[in-house]
């Protein structure tokens, strides 16, 4: 069923106005929610939004937080998000993390004490509109094994960087440390599709194709699926952004990371505060001129535009260029939502009293 972007932004925001949030960041948390839908990264968009209420409802999500800079140098923060949303908390850090960088050159924030902050992606491109290049890394719920493992010790722990340009589109990096994010296989298993060779694990390390075995014990894969094609370096990248994000914020990690379904308890040991997120700011003329730096950046990515490409293949891609061009044609033609989150939204809307409605 198809959604105006106007519509889900209305709904979204008076669900968040609901659960008690002031009303700039109901905005700021809608806007974060429904750019993911825009960029075609539906799995954490509004689909997610019943998720955010369930841990409000469980006490897990504080829908007004102090959030407050704990700790600080001239170009570092440490910033406690009071276990407020990760998509209010989130943009919070990451404009303190320019700030910082438009004064010294670069900015660095760790976060601790908050919950899912949405697509890393629109946390780093806040830092485009600056002139800077933008990092946002978080960590997450522990659904997947380490190389050679069976238990479930990491998040799918994504990686985005977004880096400005002169007249291409920004070059936007927005990527998980697994083979594939749990909200893809969340949407596989909303259509009853199996999942592609080497996303998953069952509960005794083999690879299997049933998207239902993540609650059958089983275990989301690292990035490249196995040892021989490079799992280990899916892993090694997945500790990081855990490491950057919690145990230098202080936050949980690794197991110890809260789920973000709230139907799952925590576990009963933590071993930080909350989830534990990373920014970054870095302000392209404290390195070169800027405007030589973006006629680079244009010049890198002319070059590999014009890529020889291999026979049956359309056009090499640029990282951002399937999501800019989701955004130009859902802005235009509307957002289409699969029938199990529409009912998910409705029961959400009928429960709070918030009615979903205009569909195109």
């Amino acid at each position: 069923m198809i959604f105006s972007v106007e519509e889900l932004k209305r709904f979204t925001k008076e669900v968040f106005l609901k659960i008690g949030c002031p009303e700039s960041e109901a905005i700021q948390a809608t806007e974060v929610l429904v750019s993911a839908d825009l960029r075609g990264v539906d799995s954490h968009g509004v689909a997610r939004l019943s998720g955010y209420i369930l841990l409000n409802e469980k006490n897990r999500l504080n829908s007004k937080p102090n959030i407050k800079t704990v700790h600080k140098t001239q170009s570092t923060a440490v910033v406690d998000g009071d276990l407020g949303l990760g998509l209010v908390v989130g943009p919070h850090a990451m404009r303190l993390a320019i700030k910082k960088a438009k004064e010294v050159g670069s900015g660095w924030v760790a976060v601790k004490n908050s919950n899912h902050y949405g697509i890393a992606g629109y946390h780093a491109m806040m830092a485009l509109e600056e002139d800077c290049i933008g990092i946002s890394l978080t960590n997450a719920s522990p659904l997947v094994s380490p190389t050679f493992s069976r238990e479930r010790l990491l998040g799918t722990n994504p990686i985005s960087i977004a880096i400005p340009t002169g007249s291409q589109p920004p070059f936007v990096l927005d990527m998980a440390t697994t083979t594939a994010a749990n909200g893809k296989l969340e949407v596989l298993q909303r259509k009853g599709q199996d999942a592609p060779y080497g996303w998953l694990q069952d509960k005794e390390g083999n690879i299997t194709t049933d998207t239902g075995g993540l609650m059958n014990g089983g275990a989301m894969r690292p990035l490249g699926g196995d040892r021989v094609h490079g799992s280990h370096k899916g892993y090694a990248l997945g500790a990081v952004v855990d490491i950057l994000s919690a145990i230098l914020s202080g936050a949980n990690y690794g197991p110890w990371v809260p789920p973000f379904v709230g139907f799952i308890d925590p576990a009963p040991d933590p071993v930080g505060e909350g989830l534990g997120h990373f920014f970054g700011a870095m302000r392209i003329d404290a390195f070169r001129d800027g405007d030589e730096f973006k006629s680079h950046m244009d010049n890198w990515i002319g070059r590999f535009r014009q890529s020889e490409i291999v026979e049956g293949a359309e056009k090499v891609l640029i990282p951002g260029d399937p999501e800019r061009e989701m955004t130009e044609e859902r802005l235009k033609n509307g957002i289409d939502l699969l029938d199990p989150v529409v009912d998910d939204l409705t029961k959400l809307g009928r429960k709070l009293g918030v009615p979903l409605r205009s569909i195109l």
